[in-house]
């Protein structure tokens, strides 16, 4: 097959995907409506095309009072990972493609690789970075669009969008 054929075929799986998830049947990777039965507060919704190291669609719609009843352990360790200047400058460089830990160090604006790896391993514990090869580190595929979508809504939260319509 062609490269042109394989970009096309997985951009077809990407939207079969994404409206089986819109439909409420889990696609890849398990995304889909959640909750059990709907709890009459309403659906929170996200969605994001982005092709930043490579294109990625999400979409998913999740029951609010479902979102509410999840378990807040690991939700609260993926904000706690994002909840420090040094670790959303790594997300960020790396949100452009995988860097290499000398990249990654200045990016960061840190001065050495051992404050470096302290960040990355709260990082990847949370499951939003992940070790791209010896010494190299990306953004977890799954976690590409999640990402933007927490620092956008923390931007928007703290008031830094302005009334700036999207494209």
């Amino acid at each position: 097959m062609t490269e042109d054929a394989d970009r096309r075929l997985s951009d077809l799986e990407r939207r079969v995907a994404a409206l089986e998830e819109h439909a409420g049947h889990p696609g890849a990777g398990g995304r889909g409506t959640g909750g059990t039965a709907a709890s009459g507060a309403g659906t929170v919704h996200y969605s994001g095309e982005v092709d930043l190291h490579g294109p990625i669609s999400w979409t998913i719609s999740y029951d609010a009072g479902a979102a509410l009843a999840l378990d807040d352990e690991p939700r609260t360790g993926v904000l706690a990972a994002l909840g420090h200047p040094v670790r959303v400058r790594i997300v960020r460089g790396l949100l452009h493609g995988p860097r290499t830990t000398a990249e990654l160090t200045e990016v960061a604006e840190l001065a050495s690789t051992g404050q470096l790896y302290h960040h990355l391993r709260a990082l990847t514990h949370a499951g939003i970075v992940e070790q791209d090869g010896r010494g190299s580190y990306r953004i977890a595929p799954r976690a590409v669009v999640p990402a933007l979508v927490l620092l956008t809504a923390a931007a928007d939260i703290a008031g830094q969008l302005g009334t700036t319509p999207a494209r």
